[in-house]
């Protein structure tokens, strides 16, 4: 199973900063007993991992080789490959990047390295050989891409950062077939690669008969994108006790801002 991971963004909602934004110190782990900052894209790699990936594939622009040495030796038993998106033209283009590589017969799982959320096993809710969104509820779906579903959880719509979204609900990962991730591409061809969004093209796939359901699954759900998100990340991972044990405890009152929730 192939792990995708678009990490070719600018970042440019949390600059300036030294590094890709997705080499952002949020919180910590233990490593051979010794304490060490951990990157905020390790999250969403550990829950590759767990979901059952064992290859990733990281799509970066030509700048970033800051990510290919920091997880070009692997990471927890995972082949690492690094794909170039030349330049930073939407997710659709950075994920089809990486087609080259994945077989008809694989399973891909897709998120952002940019975000925490919970649970860890949430890869594991959704079903194989399907297009199916990983949803989480929040306050503030107009900043998000929300996904309105029908009585049997198919998606009837994705809403991409729609201001009165009908759902609450969002998507921040998903997984599909390589027979659906070729189709899907095929379409984006089609259109001639107009949808830089994700949903949009989803909606284009349900329209001409695709299928794609959703899984609410989602506990909580935060993009680091935002110094607010930065400081929510930190709260959320001190609550669920992956933050050192000083961190613990220590709580403050944090407005959501656009591109963070609180869960």
């Amino acid at each position: 199973m192939w792990g995708i991971v678009p990490a070719a963004g600018r970042g440019s909602r949390i600059q300036p900063l030294a590094f890709s934004k997705e080499l952002l110190p949020v919180g910590s782990c233990i490593e051979a007993g010794v304490e060490r900052p951990r990157a905020v894209s390790e999250y969403l790699i550990e829950r590759m991992i767990t979901g059952g990936a064992r290859k990733i594939a990281f799509v970066i622009s030509p700048g970033k080789s800051d990510i290919l040495e920091y997880y070009g030796a692997g990471q927890r038993g995972a082949a690492t490959v690094f794909v170039v998106q030349p330049s930073a033209a939407g997710l659709c283009d950075a994920i089809f990047r990486a087609a080259p590589l994945i077989g008809p017969d694989e399973d891909v799982l897709v998120g952002l390295p940019d975000t925490v959320w919970f649970p860890k096993e949430g890869f594991k809710t959704l079903p194989a050989r399907q297009l199916s969104f990983l949803l989480f509820p929040v306050e503030h779906p107009e900043f998000f891409d929300s996904v309105v579903l029908d009585a049997e959880n198919r998606v009837k719509e994705i809403e991409v950062k729609q201001k009165d979204a009908a759902s609450n609900w969002i998507w921040g990962a998903f997984k599909l077939s390589g027979v659906i991730f070729h189709d899907l591409h095929a379409l984006w061809q089609r259109r001639n690669r107009s949808d830089e969004f994700i949903g949009s093209l989803v909606n284009a796939y349900i329209a001409s008969g695709g299928r794609a359901f959703g899984v609410k699954a989602g506990q909580s759900y935060v993009d680091v994108g935002t110094f607010n998100g930065y400081r929510a990340a930190m709260e959320l991972l001190a609550e669920t006790r992956e933050a050192p044990p000083s961190w613990r405890g220590a709580r403050e009152t944090l407005v959501p801002q656009r591109g963070e929730v609180r869960p």
